[in-house]
C-alpha cells in the first residue's frame, strides 16, 4: 500500500519466527499481528483493511481506490472479503515467496475458495471493464490486497484459469512486490516454517539470483547505489564487485538484482561502457 502508491514509510521488521514477535510488537500495543502501522502522529492502526482505508483517507491524491462509484464500492466488498474469508487457502496453503511446489494437492475446500475468488475477479472485470492487468483498470487496494492470494495460487501451483494466472503473474511481476520479496529474502529462518514433502522449483520472478555476498572488495563503485553513502559490504555478479552502505542494502540486491533500479542503472552504465 505504501511503496506502490508513492507514500513515505519506514520499515521496521519483526521477529515473526525468531520467538521475539511478542516483544517486538509491544511498542504497537493492543496491535499483536503483522502488518501494524504508526502514524506520524503516533496513532496505531492495526489489520489491513483498516490501514487501507486510514491511508486513503490521509492521502486521498494517492488514488488508492478506484475512482468510479461502483468500482470502488466492489473494491471495497473485495479487499472485505479477502481479510475476512477464504480459510480453507489460509490454512493449506501458507503465505511464502520463496518455492514453487511442486504436485501439491489442494483441498476440496481449498478448491471451493478458488473459484470463489475467480468469481470475484471475473465480477470485479464485468464492473470495470478491464479484461486484463488490473481489476479496476488501474492499480488499487484491490491488487494490493489480492497479491498474497497471487502468491499462493503461483507458489502451490493451484488450478485457476489462464486469465487469472496471468493475472497473478502480473501483480507478482510488479517491482514493488519484488522488492518487497526481495527485503524479505534478507531473513532466512531454519528450518523453513512451511515446509512440503514436495520437489520444488525457484520462485518464478527473480527467484534465480546469479548474485552471491562476497567478503571484500574492491569494488567497482566506491558508494552504495541507495544511500550514496562510503561502501563497506559487497556482492559479486557476472564477474564484477559492487559495494553497499550496509548488509541490508547488500542481501536485498542478492536476493534479486534487477528488482532494483537503481543498482540495475549503475551496472548498466558499467557494462555500457
Amino acid at each position: 500500500m505504501l511503496e506502490k502508491f508513492g507514500l513515505p514509510y519506514r520499515t521496521h521488521m519483526i521477529g515473526l519466527y525468531a520467538g521475539t514477535m511478542a516483544a517486538d510488537m509491544e511498542p504497537l500495543a493492543p496491535a499483536r499481528l503483522v502488518p501494524a502501522l504508526r502514524l506520524p502522529d503516533g496513532t496505531v492502526v492495526g489489520e489491513s483493511l483498516a490501514m487501507a482505508e486510514t491511508l486513503a483517507e490521509c492521502h486521498p491524491e494517492a488514488g488508492l481506490w478506484p475512482a468510479d462509484a461502483p468500482a470502488r464500492a466492489t473494491a471495497r466488498w473485495l479487499c472485505a472479503e479477502m481479510v475476512a474469508g477464504f480459510t480453507a487457502l489460509r490454512g493449506q496453503c501458507p503465505m511464502q515467496l520463496k518455492y514453487l511446489w511442486e504436485g501439491f494437492e489442494p483441498s476440496p475446500e481449498t478448491l471451493a475458495d478458488l473459484q470463489r475468488i475467480e468469481a470475484l475477479w471475473a465480477h470485479a472485470r464485468n464492473i470495470s471493464g478491464a479484461a486484463s492487468g488490473p481489476l479496476f483498470g488501474t492499480y488499487s487496494l484491490a491488487d494490493v490486497f489480492y497479491t498474497p492470494v497471487a502468491a499462493r495460487i503461483i507458489g502451490y501451483d493451484l488450478p485457476v484459469s489462464e486469465t487469472s494466472r496471468a493475472y497473478c503473474m502480473d501483480l507478482l511481476s510488479d517491482i514493488s512486490v519484488r522488492q518487497w520479496r526481495a527485503m524479505g529474502m534478507t531473513v532466512a529462518y531454519e528450518p523453513f516454517p512451511y515446509p512440503q514433502n514436495l520437489p520444488a522449483q525457484s520462485w518464478p520472478i527473480g527467484g534465480q539470483s546469479k548474485a552471491s555476498a562476497v567478503n571484500a572488495g574492491p569494488s567497482v563503485n566506491s558508494a552504495c547505489p541507495y544511500s550514496g553513502e562510503p561502501v563497506r559490504d559487497y556482492l559479486k555478479l557476472d564477474g564484477k564487485v559492487w559495494g553497499f552502505c550496509n548488509p541490508f542494502c547488500r542481501d536485498k540486491t542478492v536476493a534479486d538484482p534487477a528488482a532494483w533500479p537503481k543498482f540495475a542503472a549503475m551496472t548498466a552504465g558499467v557494462n555500457d561502457s
